[in-house]
């Protein structure tokens, strides 16, 4: 079992630290060795849990998981992810948070962080005057990059066992299709780096309030998926019925008050708030 697990009812799913076949086992000792021979074994970014979530998106096939492993480890030098991981900072937050809110806060009832995306509010032209593009592209990476560091190790720690994934909201209130047709370009290349940069992430997936001709916009975006990311995915209307699904997945205290929850953030609201066992100072 893996170290630091408090809860007695915690279960590994298949896959992971814990639960591996024999074949599963072999697997990840050989792609460890394998990377540790070539000189391309990162300690502090290649633990056998984030092996393991390569291994499960290539179904355990050693070869195009290093694959997918080294093209990560090649992008990050690309894209420049330390670097923003020391420098970035993303000022127009506040004023990017009016027109296109993207932000975590708390957990679901299984432990995972939860993302939510408020694309109904979209406001290209607004949005496109304040930053740009490659910005948000930017300030993706650097919160997954947090995530994976800091928010699923907190979330962890908080209900004792270990957290992989995470538990997306995206609202689709008020979305033009004209509107998703100007960003389609940063939504591709944002699935794209989720699905290929941090692969196995995603626990649950709710659209939430999505409009009528949102059929169309799926066609778009269903292809860029791989399949088994569609399964995870509940495309849900509006009203009463999000707010029933969301609360069978979700404490109310966690859940923003406009999804059918009770929080209501103070100060800046819960789109600004980050709130989260991340944000939590340890007691002394």
């Amino acid at each position: 079992m893996p170290a630091g697990v408090t809860d007695p009812n915690w279960k590994p799913a298949p896959g992971r630290v814990g639960n591996l076949t024999i074949p599963q086992q072999h697997a990840l000792n050989k792609l460890k060795k394998e990377l540790q021979d070539e000189g391309a074994f990162v300690p502090e970014r290649m633990d056998d849990p984030t092996l393991l979530r390569f291994l499960r998106a290539r179904k355990f096939d050693v070869v195009k998981a290093k694959e997918m492993l080294l093209a990560y480890e090649q992008w990050r030098k690309d894209f420049g992810v330390d670097d923003i991981l020391q420098n970035f900072d993303f000022k127009e937050k506040e004023q990017v948070d009016k027109y296109y809110p993207q932000y975590y806060h708390k957990l679901d009832k299984d432990g995972r962080p939860i993302y939510i995306e408020v694309l109904g509010k979209l406001d290209v032209k607004a949005l496109y005057a304040i930053t740009t593009q490659e910005r948000q592209l930017q300030r993706l990476v650097y919160e997954y990059e947090k995530s994976i560091t800091e928010r699923l190790p907190a979330a962890s720690r908080t209900v004792g066992h270990p957290v992989e994934t995470f538990c997306t909201i995206m609202d689709l209130a008020g979305v033009s299709l004209s509107a998703f047709y100007r960003v389609k370009d940063y939504v591709s290349k944002a699935t794209q780096i989720g699905q290929d940069r941090y692969p196995e992430t995603m626990g649950r997936f709710f659209i939430v309030n999505a409009p009528w001709g949102f059929s169309t916009v799926w066609a778009i975006v269903k292809p860029w998926l791989d399949p088994v990311t569609v399964a995870k995915i509940d495309v849900l209307g509006s009203g009463a019925q999000v707010k029933q699904m969301l609360l069978q997945h979700i404490p109310a205290e966690s859940l923003p008050r406009e999804y059918g929850g009770t929080c209501v953030c103070p100060g800046k609201g819960c789109s600004l708030s980050d709130a989260g066992p991340w944000n939590v100072a340890p007691a002394s």
